[in-house]
């Protein structure tokens, strides 16, 4: 059984990935950001290795994904969402849909409750 303060986590989490969707569909990186812990610790982890802080992964989005063209359309699915206290972690899928190509793939993402607001903190994307 969920406690209810654990459901009230999980339904906010799951907005902000609701968010993120949205202002990626929108062209808007800077917006899709705000789920990010806005710190030089964040940790994103991809096919190149890692790379540390909020400001590195918005330049690499801005590199990667240079037009609404670039960014397609996100799709995201959520296969597991635990929470725990004030961290959760999230298993997932992910799919842009763009004209010449569907590039998908999977994700765990690390998240924490920082000043009140859940972030993510730790983003493992293939």
């Amino acid at each position: 059984m969920v406690a209810n303060g654990q459901n009230k986590d999980m339904e906010e989490i799951q907005k902000v990935m609701s968010l993120q969707e949205i202002a990626w569909n929108e062209g808007n990186i800077e917006q899709f950001m705000d789920g990010y812990w806005k710190s030089d610790s964040l940790m994103v982890i991809g096919k190149n290795g890692i790379k540390y802080g909020w400001q590195t992964t918005l330049d690499n989005y801005r590199v990667s994904y240079p037009d609404k063209t670039a960014m397609g359309k996100l799709n995201f699915e959520i296969l597991k969402l635990e929470v725990n206290g004030n961290s959760a972690y999230i298993l997932g899928k992910w799919k842009l849909i763009r004209n010449e190509d569907t590039p998908n793939g999977y994700f765990t993402l690390y998240w924490k409750k920082i000043e009140g607001k859940w972030v993510i903190t730790i983003d493992h994307t293939s």
